[in-house]
């Protein structure tokens, strides 16, 4: 899931520097949210998996009626000395709801930092925004899933002060059993 700004610190390469960091998204970057996305499929050695195309992101996170986003992304661009940014992290997150705490959360789906940026503080600041974001709202849990076979990222998190959760299983349906257990659907 996650490939944070970690690994041996990097210098951010000549010409090329942080700019404001992080910001939320807009429309016109959905075409480098899904070359990042891309990236990472590469990265978790899925490079095939990816199915999501740029008309699924922009509907999801910028549907024509915004009260119905229920999806959301920050991207974090860097800016070359001529003031050209591009962007190279993200984090593309959804709102959940907690049934112990009766209040809602923020489930980081992905969070990418390209590797030439890593160690250049901007996978830090997507989740410090994200962090940010449950403060304001009210929210209690900041959650992600994370690879057991990615360290740096298990580092980067452990030296955060986060909290795996490994006593829990993770479970999907999809496919054709999914379609299996619909067609039990009574109604």
């Amino acid at each position: 899931m996650v490939d944070p700004s970690v690994t041996p610190t990097q210098p951010t390469p000549p010409g090329r520097r942080p700019s404001t960091p992080v910001r939320e998204a807009r429309p016109d970057d959905v075409p480098a949210i899904v070359a990042l996305v891309r990236e990472l499929a590469v990265y978790e050695k899925e490079p095939d998996a990816v199915e999501a195309t740029d008309d699924h992101f922009r509907e999801a996170l910028f549907p024509a009626d915004p009260a119905r986003a229920r999806s959301h992304a920050l991207v974090a661009e860097t800016s070359d000395d001529d003031g050209q940014t591009q962007i190279v992290g993200m984090a593309v997150w959804y709102v959940t709801f907690s049934t112990w705490t009766g209040r809602h959360g923020i489930w980081l789906e992905d969070l990418f930092v390209r590797p030439e940026q890593r160690g250049s503080g901007l996978g830090k600041a997507l989740l410090a925004r994200l962090a940010g974001i449950a403060v304001e709202r009210g929210y209690r849990r900041l959650e992600w899933w994370v690879l057991r076979w990615n360290e740096p990222s298990i580092a980067f998190y452990d030296a955060l002060g986060t909290t795996p959760m490994d006593e829990w299983v993770h479970y999907r349906v999809d496919g054709q059993p999914l379609l299996d257990l619909a067609a039990r659907d009574s109604r």
